[in-house]
């Protein structure tokens, strides 16, 4: 027998007039309170953790160890690193005037150097086509420099002998560049895979027909540097790294000759070397057999 209340169905008469409680809709035990307040900390703690490294990262305080060991190489008259990065306040104007686009911004791998200008040579080196270090003259707050202030000494082995010679502005009437110190200095990193090593010349496209890197030629143009892949070569020993150095009395190809008439040459950098970087760009040898080593100093021929 059932009973009808006013608030609801009838229920058994015999059953406890207290209704059972629904079951939860998610199937699941219902989670404790504290482990809600854990949750909530341990999601907490990870946002902010995430937030204060992609600010540090943007910010340039993020420091990298990838490029510890591998320092940027710097426009032409950069100051020291460190007063490098005091000074560059990251305008970008040494960017706009670079002719052949050398100079490129540091992106967040770079920690402090984030938007710090820099070249990368391999892929696009300067090769002063701007005839007078255009980045020097842009430069707004003397992070790039012909000369340094007294207040700030040349590193020893760091300046140059003489200003260097042009040699694209050999006939002129003044064919220096107005540098006093050297961005870096070239090394031949894999003298066992440089062509001129081994005796063998050189045919075509000296970085292949994608390369997009640009170049002065005198012979085509003074003024509007083309594509290194529309400048074919033909060699018969490889001298690439010389010939196409843009400084006087940079680097020197040293030639031998064995008894059965075969040549090989090796490549030796000296001291007039400005740290430019067209060696590493033009070696047609993947990995490139020369690179330049930022902020290198002359510690005589090897």
């Amino acid at each position: 027998m059932s009973q009808e209340t006013e608030s609801g169905p009838a229920v058994p008469a015999d059953s406890d007039a207290t209704p059972a409680p629904r079951p939860k809709k998610s199937g699941g035990a219902p989670r404790s309170n504290a482990r809600a307040q854990e949750a909530r900390r341990r999601f907490i703690r990870t946002a902010v953790m995430s937030t204060a490294v992609v600010g540090a990262g943007l910010a340039g305080y993020l420091p990298v160890a990838a490029q510890a060991d591998s320092p940027r190489l710097r426009p032409p008259g950069a100051l020291d690193e460190d007063d490098f990065l005091s000074s560059c306040i990251k305008c970008g104007q040494c960017v706009q005037v670079c002719p052949v686009e050398a100079i490129v911004l540091g992106d967040i791998t770079d920690g402090f150097g984030i938007g710090v200008p820099h070249i990368e040579s391999r892929e696009q080196a300067c090769d002063f086509s701007c005839d007078a270090v255009q980045c020097i003259l842009a430069c707004p707050t003397g992070a790039l420099v012909y000369r340094k202030p007294d207040f700030l000494k040349i590193r020893p082995g760091a300046e140059l002998a003489h200003k260097p010679v042009l040699k694209a502005k050999a006939n002129d009437p003044e064919p220096t560049l107005n540098l006093i110190e050297r961005a870096g200095l070239a090394r031949l990193s894999r003298p066992e895979a440089c062509l001129a090593t081994q005796g063998k010349g050189f045919k075509g496209q000296a970085r292949g027909a994608d390369f997009t890197g640009l170049m002065r030629y005198m012979d085509v143009d003074r003024w509007a540097p083309i594509k290194v892949a529309d400048h074919p070569y033909e060699r018969e020993l490889c001298d690439l790294c010389v010939t196409e150095c843009p400084i006087q009395d940079a680097i020197r190809l040293e030639v031998t000759e064995a008894a059965d008439g075969s040549k090989r040459g090796i490549p030796v950098v000296m001291e007039q070397c400005v740290g430019c970087g067209v060696c590493e760009m033009i070696c047609p040898v993947e990995p490139t057999a020369i690179v330049v080593d930022s902020r290198a100093v002359w510690e005589g021929e090897a």
